[in-house]
């Protein structure tokens, strides 16, 4: 039996656990929107300061999209009890957004669980942590980006939160943000910002277009970087 919310706030959970219900995310049209746009395009819209840092790609194609909205995670290090109930919880189109706590020394994931995420229909994976069954992950099917890679196996024995407010890889996530990843590297897109942040990124594509039809007929402005040289004092 699922508990009510006013059950769950009256429930005393065990230091170092915490399980939240899964967050409503974007709409269904807003995920598919959010999948065509790069994510360097979704980053300058949001701030180029925000996103993901030292996490690695790997699965093998590198034009497969990771779209969708957060269930998050966070774990001891090593220790990946709590993965395996979130992948209890977890509805088709998910991404799963772990907090590892950077450590690599112990895989928080394989290719058993890569089986699970396959089957549940996941959009993808975001681990501040290490992965292992490399050969696996290189298939198509689930992207996924790690911060590295170990044949260490994990611990099953806790504690570790989900659906709670993490920062995974320097990102702050709430659970429900749509994240999006590709061969550049994943941003969380907070849900109630969600369409302007959309309307910002298809502006900056536009731009961007007729910046590059300039530079391919080589009719570029040279104006545009000489104003901002002299407005620094120099004498172009």
């Amino acid at each position: 039996m699922t508990a009510t919310p006013s059950e769950r706030q009256s429930v005393q959970w065990p230091a170092g656990y915490r399980i939240e219900p899964r967050a409503p995310g974007p709409s269904a049209a807003l995920v598919a929107a959010f999948r065509e746009i790069p994510v360097a395009a979704i980053s300058d819209a949001i701030g180029r300061s925000v996103g993901t840092m030292g996490l690695h790609r790997y699965h093998g194609r590198l034009t497969e999209v990771l779209c969708g909205p957060a269930v998050t995670v966070r774990v001891r290090p090593g220790d990946n009890l709590m993965i395996h109930k979130a992948l209890m919880m977890v509805q088709p189109g998910d991404v799963l957004v772990i907090d590892g706590s950077a450590d690599v020394t112990q895989a928080l994931i394989g290719g058993l669980m890569r089986t699970t995420c396959v089957a549940k229909r996941l959009s993808g994976l975001v681990i501040d942590g290490a992965i292992r069954d490399l050969a696996e992950w290189a298939e198509d099917g689930m992207p996924i980006f790690a911060r590295g890679h170990t044949h260490r196996g994990p611990s099953k024995e806790g504690p570790g939160e989900i659906n709670v407010p993490i920062a995974c890889a320097g990102m702050a996530v709430l659970p429900g943000d749509l994240i999006v990843g590709d061969a550049d590297g994943v941003v969380a897109v907070p849900a109630a910002e969600a369409e302007t942040v959309l309307a910002r990124a298809r502006a900056g594509l536009e731009r961007e277009a007729r910046v590059r039809e300039t530079n391919r007929l080589g009719t570029a402005d040279p104006e545009r970087f000489d104003a901002v040289l002299r407005a620094k004092g120099l004498p172009v």
